[in-house]
C-alpha cells in the first residue's frame, strides 16, 4: 500500500482559503479516482472535489466546517502501489497573488469573523515588523501607495476601515469617507458594543424557547455581507416597465420543440437576456462599474444570471453574451443553471460579470426590486409572465380589451453614474425588442 495526500485545492488565483463544508466519504470507504470526495465552499464558488487516486480513505485531517489555507493536507488515501504513479503529484503552494485593480473582479466580503488558530493560520507581514497577519488581512492592507500615504498622514489603521475594493481592499474613497466621518459617541453603559470596523454587523437576536437556530453557511454569509455592502455603497434607484410578451410567447411556442430536440430548454429568460445583450452595447453606462471616483466602461458584455439554490444564491456569468445567438444564450442558461445546482461551476464561471438578471417571476411575484451586484451598476428583475387583460389600440384608433401575455421588468441602478433617463432609454429599447422580436433571430 502507498499513501496519497489530498490537499485543499486553489479554486482561482485570488482564493487563499477554503471551507470544507461536507465529507462525501467516511474513513474506511473505498473511492475511485475522480469520484467526488468532499465539498468545499470559497468566496467564489461551492464545488465537489474529486479523489486524486483510487484507494481507501485512511485519514481525515480537516473536519466539516473548518476553513484552511489552500494546499493544506485535508486527508490521506491508501492506494495500491501502482495507483500512485497515476495520481498527480501535489502542486507546491503558490505565491501570494499580486494585488489587482480595485474593479477588476466583483468585491469579496470586506471581512470575516475571527476563526480559531487552526482555521486562520498566521503569516508574517511583509514590512519586517515581526507581526502576523491572516491571508485576508494581507489582502485588505495591500492598498495603493496613495491610500497608505493618506493613512499615514492621518494616523489611520487601514485594517480597521471597511473596504469596498477587490477582496475588501481599501480604496481612496473608503479612506477619505472614514476620515471625514465624525467620531462615534461612546456607547452607553450596558449597550451592546458594535462590531469592529471592517466587519459588517448583523445584529444578534435572542432565540425564544422552541426556536430552531441554524448558523449561516459560508455562501449565505457571503451573500448577506455582499447585499448589505451594496446597499451602503450604491445609490439605489429603480425603474419599472410593463412588457407585452405575447409575440415572444408565440415565437417560443413555435420553436420550443425544435430547441428541445437539440437539448435546449427555450425559456422567456433567454429572450430577455438576448434583448439585454443586444442593447447593453448601445447603452454603455448600464454595462459599467464604479471605481472610487471614476467610471469603468466595460469592453465585454457578460451577463450574470442569478440562480437560487437550496443552500444560497449564486450568479454564473454568460461571457460575451452580445456575440451569442438566441440558441447560444438559451444553451448557456441551461448549462450554467445545471452546473450551479450540481456544484460543478468553476471560479471563472462566476467572475467578470458586467450586468445581472434575476428571475424571481418564476416563483410568482408581480414585480420586485433587486439589489445591485457590485461592482456593477445595474440589475434587471423579471416578474411573473402571465396572461392579463390589456387595452389594445388598433390602427384606426379604436380600443378594446384583449388577453395578452404580460410581465414586469424592474431595473435597479446606481444613481451615482446612471441617470434616470439613461436607465429608462435602455429599458425602453429592451421592451421594444421583446415586443417586436424578429422571427429571423430564432
Amino acid at each position: 500500500m502507498a499513501r496519497v495526500d489530498v490537499l485543499m485545492p486553489q479554486m482561482g488565483e485570488s482564493i487563499a482559503e477554503g471551507t470544507l463544508s461536507k465529507w462525501l466519504k467516511k474513513v474506511g470507504d473505498s473511492v475511485k479516482r475522480d469520484e467526488p470526495l468532499f465539498e468545499i465552499s470559497t468566496d467564489k464558488v461551492d464545488a465537489e472535489i474529486p479523489a486524486p487516486a483510487a484507494g481507501v480513505l485512511a485519514e481525515i485531517k480537516v473536519q466539516e466546517g473548518q476553513t484552511v489555507p489552500v494546499q493544506t493536507l485535508v486527508a490521506v488515501l491508501e492506494t495500491e502501489a501502482g495507483a500512485v504513479a497515476a495520481a498527480p503529484a501535489p502542486k507546491p503552494a503558490p505565491p501570494t497573488p499580486a494585488p489587482k485593480p480595485a474593479a477588476a473582479e466583483p468585491p469579496v466580503r470586506p471581512s470575516a469573523p475571527a476563526r480559531s488558530p487552526v482555521e486562520q493560520p498566521a503569516m508574517k507581514t511583509g514590512d519586517g515588523d515581526g507581526g502576523v497577519q491572516t491571508a485576508e488581512q494581507r489582502l485588505r492592507t495591500k492598498s495603493t501607495p496613495l491610500v497608505r500615504k493618506i493613512a499615514a498622514e492621518h494616523s489611520v489603521d487601514i485594517s480597521r476601515i471597511p473596504g469596498s475594493g477587490y477582496a475588501g481592499r481599501v480604496t481612496k474613497q473608503d479612506i477619505l469617507g472614514y476620515i471625514e466621518r465624525p467620531p462615534a459617541a461612546a456607547p452607553a453603559a450596558g449597550s451592546r458594543i458594535p462590531a469592529p470596523a471592517g466587519a459588517i454587523e448583523h445584529p444578534a437576536v435572542e432565540p425564544w424557547p422552541g426556536d430552531r437556530v441554524e448558523p449561516w453557511s459560508k455562501i449565505r454569509k457571503i451573500t448577506a455581507d455582499h447585499m448589505v455592502m451594496s446597499k451602503r455603497v450604491s445609490a439605489h434607484v429603480a425603474s419599472m416597465f410593463e412588457v407585452d410578451f405575447t409575440r415572444v410567447a408565440q415565437l417560443r411556442g413555435k420553436s420550443k420543440q425544435a430547441y428541445a430536440e437539440r437539448g435546449v430548454n427555450l425559456t422567456f429568460l433567454a429572450f430577455i437576456a438576448k434583448a439585454c445583450a443586444e442593447n447593453l452595447r448601445t447603452h454603455p453606462i448600464v454595462n459599467a462599474a464604479v471605481s472610487a471616483d471614476s467610471t469603468i466602461y466595460r469592453a465585454d458584455v457578460n451577463i450574470g444570471i442569478a440562480v437560487a439554490l437550496d443552500w444560497g444564491l449564486i450568479v454564473p456569468v454568460i461571457k460575451h453574451a452580445d456575440e451569442l445567438s438566441l440558441m447560444g444564450i438559451a444553451r448557456a442558461i441551461n448549462d450554467l443553471g445545471e452546473r450551479a445546482r450540481t456544484k460543478k461551476l468553476s471560479p471563472d464561471d462566476i467572475q467578470r460579470g458586467t450586468f445581472t438578471i434575476t428571475n424571481p417571476g418564476g416563483f410568482g411575484p408581480y414585480a420586485g426590486i433587486p439589489i445591485i451586484n457590485q461592482p456593477q451598476v445595474a440589475i434587471l428583475g423579471v416578474g411573473a409572465i402571465e396572461k392579463r387583460p390589456k387595452v389594445i389600440t388598433a390602427e384606426d384608433g379604436t380600443e378594446s380589451i384583449a388577453i395578452r401575455t404580460m410581465g414586469m421588468l424592474t431595473m435597479s441602478y446606481d444613481h451615482r453614474v446612471v441617470d434616470g433617463a439613461d436607465a429608462d432609454k435602455f429599458l425602453a429599447d429592451v421592451k421594444r425588442l421583446l415586443q417586436e422580436f424578429p422571427e429571423g433571430a430564432m
